[in-house]
């Protein structure tokens, strides 16, 4: 099993958003790196929920049920899209402040590269942000 991190902007799509729809499409993805994480998940690996823009912080986890596919939304025919399930919130967001401060996980690529929607974390990662989060796996 893989570990990913998903970034929404809660404005655009928002845990409570993917919570109420249960599964749903991950689109919208126009980035070529972003775009070949989706094309390397599998189905059953988990990813952190992520509100970016003004939160900034870890809200819950989904679990991929659908391998990459087509993104309806993308005209060019270029990118695809994932289909997550909500699995839970967790018990305590976790910030991107509070990422930053922890130098186990200085080398994410949610630090590294700030702007990547779509982002691997390592077990060792995965691990130590759900302890954060006070959330069980």
């Amino acid at each position: 099993m893989a570990y990913w991190l998903l970034k929404s902007e809660p404005s655009t799509w928002s845990w409570n958003d993917q919570v109420k729809k249960g599964t749903e499409h991950w689109d919208g993805v126009r980035n070529y790196q972003a775009a070949n994480n989706m094309k390397a998940m599998k189905i059953g690996d988990l990813a952190f929920f992520y509100h970016s823009v003004n939160e900034k912080q870890i809200v819950g986890i989904v679990e991929v049920v659908k391998l990459y596919y087509p993104d309806h939304t993308d005209k060019s025919g270029r990118f695809g899209m994932v289909d997550v399930k909500a699995v839970k919130p967790v018990e305590e967001p976790v910030t991107l402040a509070q990422i930053k401060a922890e130098p186990e996980l200085e080398d994410m690529p949610l630090v590294k590269q700030s702007r990547l929607s779509v982002c691997p974390v390592s077990a060792k990662e995965w691990k130590h942000i759900l302890k954060m989060a006070k959330t069980k796996a």
